[in-house]
């Protein structure tokens, strides 16, 4: 009787303990529930500017690739703008490039459109835009799928077709850099903040190599009609060592014909200082280097409050833009 008794208290006791497992795990689960819902609108919400962020998709060699697009206000359907595509680095979403660049703004008081395609999860875990898998082909594959993205908003958008620069930040930029080269007549410009040269990797351990600036891999020589680049590269950079930056911009004025002009020092107020080093075709500049001092790996001048961004630095996206601008001023290049 009495181990009766016992077992019916073991028994409640067990009961007890389990509703109350129970009610905590459904408030936890609640909690869970309104973090992610919380969490998903902010992934969702559109970037900052005063415009539309529309979402869309486009099919290629590579499978579907989501995209937004930022139209700023009052774009008249008789209008074509510039578009300015931006690929975000590892760990990003669209959404959280254009929060973190502070592009959209730049895009609402210069009236261009700018393009942020998305990596699939299911192509990269880490969001990686797989600008090195050239050995396999997956790499081209990519830039084709991203290529068509292009294309399709050039179509169904007020988007001037022969004013199309390409941007991006770490895999971004390195893709970004692929993409010039493989289209190189479909770009005005091209910017790579904190990237890898193209053909410096064809596997992912090259691609560490590469990264870490211990050895680059041995690539097929770039075109000598690439469009214009403008480098971006912080010195403290222990992710993408600064000696990319250096390596992209001697490599394609070396495809370009192009020389270096003795570098200059420029500071803006508190904002951290840069070197800045042109190299030109006669008056023609075809490739800038900015090496901003202190920084990390980190987008300069971008939203503090997002990973991968420092606003410290001088303004990239106000770099970038002007770089992209002037070069539309200028006009095409005579072929060589």
């Amino acid at each position: 009787m009495s181990r009766r008794r016992s077992s019916a208290a073991l028994t409640r006791a067990l009961q007890k303990v389990t509703r109350s497992m129970l009610r905590a795990g459904q408030r936890a689960a609640g909690d869970m529930m309104r973090r992610s819902a919380k969490a998903v609108a902010h992934h969702r919400a559109p970037s900052a500017g005063k415009g539309d962020w529309i979402a869309g998709q486009a099919v290629g060699p590579a499978g579907l690739r989501r995209f937004h697009l930022f139209r700023p206000q009052g774009v008249g359907k008789a209008e074509r703008l510039p578009l300015l595509v931006m690929l975000h680095g590892c760990g990003q979403t669209a959404s959280q490039f254009g929060q973190s660049t502070r592009m959209n703004p730049v895009a609402v008081r210069e009236r261009f459109l700018v393009l942020y395609p998305e990596q699939e999860r299911s192509a990269n875990p880490q969001g990686c835009w797989n600008w090195y898998d050239t050995r396999s082909r997956h790499a081209d594959a990519e830039a084709a799928t991203l290529m068509q993205a292009i294309e399709q908003v050039c179509l169904l958008y007020p988007v001037d077709a022969e004013a199309v620069a390409v941007a991006g930040f770490s895999a971004g930029a390195s893709m970004a850099a692929l993409l010039a080269v493989r289209y190189p007549t479909r770009f005005r410009a091209v910017a790579m903040h904190a990237g890898v040269p193209p053909g410096r990797a064809q596997s992912a351990a090259g691609a560490l190599a590469a990264m870490s600036g211990r050895r680059h891999e041995a690539g097929a020589p770039l075109p000598d009609n690439l469009p214009p680049l403008l480098v971006i590269h912080g010195r403290d950079d222990h992710v993408v060592a600064a000696r990319n930056g250096r390596d992209a911009v001697e490599d394609w004025a070396q495809a370009v014909g192009a020389r270096a002009a003795a570098p200059r020092r420029v500071q803006r107020g508190q904002r951290l200082a840069m070197t800045v080093s042109d190299y030109r075709c006669g008056r023609r500049l075809r490739a800038r280097l900015c090496e901003v001092e202190g920084l990390g790996h980190a987008w300069s001048g971008g939203d503090g409050g997002q990973l991968f961004s420092d606003p410290r630095g001088p303004d990239a996206a106000r770099l970038i833009w002007r770089f992209v601008a002037e070069r539309l001023r200028e006009g095409r290049p005579a072929s060589p």
